[in-house]
């Protein structure tokens, strides 16, 4: 392999890229913006994820060699799909005919085969540092023992997740790994809980993305939400319990009419003696048959026109129900019905369409108490901004794993006389393979450090909107190594496969998170 450029040529062809990102913007301003020109918009957030990501692994390339050939060459597969965007639409993106040569030669060289083969089986180390390392080995270890063994059996029966792994995640910390010392977790402030997160995420989700990354997200959300903007008597009563398992949540804010159009939800809460009456439907509220507590974004002010202003946080309590489907009722007259919605992948929490009926929550229930009347979405986009970087995790927990699937089977399966891994075409897609994987990885870890200091809110929608894509090529092209037997269920690299499907919908759908976050938020800081 020729030796990567220095790092002032990768930061100045960074700059570069920016600049094409930059002048994209103000093109995107100058024709409307995002409603006006949907595709520029999309195109452009997505070409500015990853230009992000290539910017977070510069330090990355710092490491040695294998690391700096993997930024490297991260860097040329970035330029080629920024270029893959503009072809054809130079005058839409602003630019001129020959924008492309500063970049021309680095890519040739970056994107030959050769050079993507040779990365092939060296995927890098992550440092993480001594401490996080051991985080690492904790939740892979728990991983390995604990969820993998059940991860195929609960994706082909679509079973529960077994009480034994909700446990044992709880007494490994994983449900307090953000919650503050002072409320009985883990969390002591700034960027290690945010770093801890992603890498406990990570692990969990190598293992499987349902029974596994996915169960520490929905307590996640409910402690961002608090910690945002619960009253100290709600942080007090609540914490304690989501960190020691007793309370498991779901969250209840998509409906059947509005899916990542949250500020337009028509379930409504109604004040009446001591408390409000929910009304309304829910759907994709996954584990609510399992929950003790729905954290439920409702209407509380009946003037439409309030939009997203109009909108309160509660926290519903229920009984625990058949995963099934459920029908729960209270004395005064409330209902409560969850019905089970069938998925490809993403097994073993369960999603739901939840139905209120005169659902009876008390005052103290409502986030903020009285404080927090019309204030819910803002809650909840708390919630949801640690989501997403958390869900670039799972996104790259699932890749490892159909990363190490592919290379593995690689390695075994002879065809015309030489193992699959000898042959140009594995090694090049492995190759890339391992170059995304872990510049996504680096990539979430820098947003992570940036949250843990009080930024980081864009930059986690362009993690979720670059990576999750970006898993559904890594675990199609390691379905595609394994030949027949990837679409056969006797491999588990199917199951990534579908489950990857999943990242670009849940946690704001890809398309809304381009339009309505990454570009809008360009748009403001250009």
């Amino acid at each position: 392999m020729s030796t990567p450029p220095n790092l002032d040529t990768l930061a100045d062809l960074v700059t570069r890229a920016q600049a094409v990102i930059d002048g994209a913007t103000t093109r995107l301003r100058e024709l409307g913006g995002p409603d006006e020109e949907q595709s520029l918009a999309y195109d452009l957030a997505h070409a500015a994820s990853a230009i992000a990501t290539a910017r977070a692994n510069l330090a990355y390339a710092t490491y040695g060699e294998t690391e700096a050939n993997l930024a490297t060459a991260f860097l040329g597969l970035a330029l080629g799909d920024l270029a893959q965007r503009v072809l054809g639409r130079e005058d839409r993106w602003g630019v001129a005919g020959d924008w492309f040569e500063p970049f021309r030669s680095f890519v040739s060289e970056q994107r030959d085969p050769s050079r993507l083969a040779a990365l092939a089986e060296t995927p890098g180390d992550s440092h993480l540092g001594e401490d996080f390392e051991m985080v690492r080995d904790y939740f892979r270890r728990f991983a390995d023992d604990q969820i993998r063994p059940h991860a195929e059996h609960i994706h082909r029966t679509n079973s529960d997740i077994p009480e034994s792994v909700i446990e044992g995640l709880r007494d490994l910390g994983g449900f307090g790994l953000s919650i503050p010392t002072a409320y009985g977790g883990d969390a002591t402030g700034g960027a290690s809980e945010y770093v801890a997160m992603v890498v406990a995420t990570e692990e969990l989700s190598r293992a499987s993305l349902g029974v596994g990354g996915s169960l520490i997200t929905r307590p996640e959300i409910l402690t961002r939400a608090l910690l945002a903007g619960g009253t100290e008597e709600q942080k007090q009563r609540w914490l304690p319990h989501v960190a020691n398992a007793s309370v498991l949540a779901a969250i209840a804010v998509t409906e059947p009419d509005y899916g990542s159009d949250v500020a337009n939800i028509t379930t409504t809460a109604t004040k009446t003696d001591g408390g409000w009456l929910i009304n309304g439907t829910k759907t994709w509220c996954t584990f609510a048959a399992r929950a003790d507590v729905l954290v439920l974004l409702a209407r509380t002010d009946p003037d439409r026109s309030k939009a997203h202003r109009g909108l309160s946080l509660f926290l519903v309590e229920k009984q625990r129900g058949d995963s099934h489907g459920f029908v729960l009722a209270q004395d005064s007259g409330g209902r409560l019905e969850g019905r089970p919605i069938d998925t490809l992948g993403y097994r073993g929490m369960h999603s739901y369409e939840v139905s209120f009926s005169g659902w009876f929550v008390p005052d103290e229930n409502l986030v903020g108490g009285e404080a927090g009347l019309g204030r819910g979405f803002y809650y909840q986009m708390a919630g949801f901004e640690n989501g997403r970087i958390q869900t670039a995790a799972r996104a790259v927990g699932v890749m490892q794993a159909a990363y190490e699937a592919a290379l593995a089977y690689a390695r075994e399966r002879r065809v015309f006389g030489a193992p699959i891994i000898e042959y140009e075409l594995t090694q090049a897609k492995l190759g890339t393979m391992a170059t995304i994987i872990q510049s996504a990885r680096q990539f979430a870890l820098t947003v992570a450090r940036q949250m843990g200091d009080g930024g980081g809110s864009m930059e986690a929608s362009m993690a979720k909107a670059y990576v999750c894509r970006a898993a559904e090529w890594v675990t199609r092209e390691a379905l595609q190594i394994h030949g027949g037997m990837g679409y056969a269920e006797e491999y588990p690299v199917s199951r990534y496969f579908v489950d990857a499907r999943v990242l670009s919908i849940f946690e704001g759908a890809d398309e809304t998170l381009c339009l309505k976050v990454v570009a809008r938020r360009l748009l403001e800081e250009n």
